[in-house]
């Protein structure tokens, strides 16, 4: 499993400020602007990558699995058809975007930053690396927690035939159909200003597709595979609840700040501690020490928070409908519908209900292994 597909996938919506430069500050709409433009000038057709003959087999496959994907994805998961994925681009690098996750010290709300068009989000990406690694710098030397992640795709939500890139390819088969499907869920339902719903639910949209994916490739193995990197994520993610759940009380005390500092110190390394010692229970990976480590911080924890805060409502949700996709769409669509503040409520009312984070997960008797309880 490569390191960079769960460390910090955020899609990277390209802030198109029109004339309201002022908005997003000359300099950002324009590396914004110039670094998406740059990528849509390399476009070519997939098919006619296939058939150059100097295209690597190796290559040549991974690019007719993606199309199959997205086949797949307009077929059987209903996701929009509209030209993405229809035509490739390489950037010449390893990420396309890096994108920015920050949070006051003593807090675990990420800072969002507001376009004319992305709406608010909470993070802020870069097509250079350097860039993205300066403006970190001047958060962190302002007191903030910062996480600096590579990015492997971003949506545009539609108002571009998003293509594949070079940055995708490194995926296996599954993860990089997973990818594509993640990324057109952005272009079905996309709520304005709520990250941390946008990014669940195209998350529980890939968690799916990959299942029905495997199963319909008859693919044992890769599903047996992926039950055991969702498996070891949910054992990783349980003891960042825990931490999570402790640093919020401690950044609510009415304490001086250096001793918060020094707890919160504290906490981070008995996290660090606590995910050694898990890992040794684990013989193979996936691991995901790319979690913790040095660089732990509340940043880390807000950007995961992002995708996994509410997989578990999306399932509940999923399961009302009978597994009915459709009719899932349309209910998530509803709720996207709704004012940002109304959303919120109906969402954690779902979680509240009795909604479970391996409720979102989907195993296979036919793999020698339990879910986590």
């Amino acid at each position: 499993m490569k390191e960079f597909l769960y460390s910090m996938r955020m899609v990277a919506l390209i802030a198109l400020c029109g004339t309201q430069m002022a908005a997003c500050g000359l300099g950002y709409y324009w590396q914004a602007t110039s670094g998406h433009l740059s990528i849509m000038r390399q476009r070519l057709p997939v098919e006619d990558v296939i058939a150059n003959p100097e295209t690597p087999a190796a290559f040549r496959s991974k690019l007719r699995t993606a199309s199959e994907a997205v086949e797949f994805a307009h077929q059987e998961l209903l996701l929009p058809d509209n030209g993405s994925y229809q035509l490739y681009a390489d950037t010449g690098r390893r990420y396309v975007v890096w994108n920015i996750v920050a949070t006051s010290e003593f807090s675990l709300r990420p800072r969002v930053w507001c376009f004319p068009v992305a709406g608010c989000v909470s993070y802020r990406g870069y097509f250079s690396e350097e860039q993205a690694r300066e403006f970190a710098a001047t958060l962190a030397a302002d007191g903030d927690d910062v996480h600096v992640g590579g990015v492997a795709a971003y949506s545009t939500l539609g108002r571009f035939a998003d293509p594949l890139l070079n940055t995708m390819m490194v995926f296996s088969d599954y993860q990089l159909a997973g990818l594509i499907f993640h990324e057109l869920a952005h272009q079905l339902v996309y709520a304005k200003d709520d990250s941390r719903f946008n990014e669940g639910f195209a998350s529980f949209v890939e968690e799916e597709g990959i299942y029905r994916w495997l199963k319909s490739q008859g693919d044992l193995a890769g599903l047996c595979s992926h039950q055991v990197f969702i498996q070891r994520r949910s054992e990783a993610l349980e003891l960042v609840l825990q931490a999570k759940q402790q640093l919020e009380i401690l950044y609510e005390r009415n304490i001086p700040d250096e001793q918060k500092r020094a707890i919160k110190r504290e906490l981070f390394d008995a996290l660090n501690l606590a995910y050694d010692d898990r890992r040794r229970s684990w013989e193979d990976p996936p691991f995901f020490d790319h979690w913790f480590g040095e660089s732990l911080n509340n940043a880390r924890l807000a950007a995961l928070a992002t995708y996994d805060d509410y997989l578990p409502a999306f399932s509940s949700l999923f399961r009302t409908d009978a597994g009915d996709l459709a009719s899932f769409y349309l209910r998530v669509d509803k709720i996207a519908a709704l004012p940002g503040d109304q959303r919120e409520i109906e969402m954690l009312a779902i979680l509240e209900s009795g909604a479970d984070f391996n409720d979102a997960r989907r195993f296979d008797d036919s793999c020698p292994m339990t879910p986590v309880n």
